[in-house]
């Protein structure tokens, strides 16, 4: 376990915990030190506080944060679609049935396996061994585009982008069923389940807040074509969402039923477009990608 210690002096007196972190946690992304903020792993004059606590002159912090266990992750070359690549980013167009990070009892055949052997080891360390560059993902089922940072400047730069909402995230997907408007915003807060801890769920107590905007782009008489765009970025949070308001996606097993109508291997679902700041130019940069084969043959059946 490393410890880290800060006493506050008078020019971080008012800030929030996790902002003073973040800005002296250079090896560490916000959304880490906020979980660890929530496990108790920091504390104020050896008390918990959460994250919204403003800092007084002579605070004195610690920080305790495990040492990554070694695990080896080795390179592997996997063919990748590269949408855009430079010195601080790339963005990879993954496909379905592809994991995004190697976790317990998965450690190859992942798009961290990939980046490894494509990257050398020009990939952000913020997040560990285990997500060298990763600053968000899709689920393995889910197709589309991501970023991911290729040094800690770049992986500061875009998380902070995530938690501040900036960055432009829109997805195509078919749910279930016609939905009642054409345009709508779903804004109820996700928590994980409090019965299956595998699943998350629209839950009040301890859920945060998370917003999803979408739109019809085409009815069928069982099923709609809807475009998302994401205002926040929950766990699973297209899918709990739609499922919540009665349009679960189709394929979706998790959050919708086990039946799979059309010999689907997963939700239908595709992030299309992601827009961000460049980290080091500051110009505002935006991607789109194609429908996947599979997606475009559904909606030639739904015809």
């Amino acid at each position: 376990m490393k410890q880290l210690e800060f006493t506050i002096l008078k020019e971080d007196e008012d800030k929030r915990i996790d902002n003073f972190l973040n800005e002296n946690l250079e090896d560490i992304s916000r959304s880490r030190i906020q979980k660890l903020i929530e496990e108790n792993q920091v504390l104020v004059n050896n008390k918990n506080i959460n994250k919204n606590y403003k800092l007084k002159i002579n605070d004195y912090i610690v920080v305790n944060i495990e040492e990554p266990k070694e695990i080896d992750i080795l390179p592997e070359n996997i063919p990748l679609d590269i949408v855009y690549e430079d010195d601080d980013v790339i963005l990879i167009n993954k496909p379905q049935n592809m994991v995004v990070h190697p976790a317990n009892g998965h450690y190859t055949n992942t798009l961290v396996n990939a980046l490894m052997f494509h990257c050398k080891d020009n990939l952000s360390g913020i997040n560990g061994a285990l997500r060298p560059g990763i600053v968000h993902r899709i689920d393995k089922d889910t197709s589309g585009i991501l970023v991911v940072a290729k040094n800690d400047k770049a992986h500061k730069s875009l998380s902070n982008q995530l938690e501040n909402h900036s960055m432009t995230r829109v997805y195509y997907a078919i749910v279930y069923n016609n939905l009642k408007n054409d345009i709508g915003t779903i804004d109820k807060p996700i928590g994980r389940h409090p019965i299956d801890r595998k699943k998350m769920a629209v839950i009040e107590k301890n859920g945060k807040r998370a917003v999803t905007h979408y739109e019809v782009l085409k009815r069928f008489k069982k099923y709609t074509f809807i475009r998302l765009k994401l205002e926040t970025g929950r766990t699973h949070q297209i899918r709990v969402h739609m499922a919540y308001i009665g349009n679960p996606l189709l394929g979706d097993t998790t959050y919708g039923g086990q039946k799979q109508p059309f010999k689907l291997v997963g939700q239908v679902l595709h992030a299309k477009v992601l827009g961000f700041i460049h980290p080091t130019t500051n110009e505002y940069m935006e991607f789109e990608t194609e429908l996947p084969q599979y997606f475009n043959e559904l909606l030639n059946k739904l015809q």
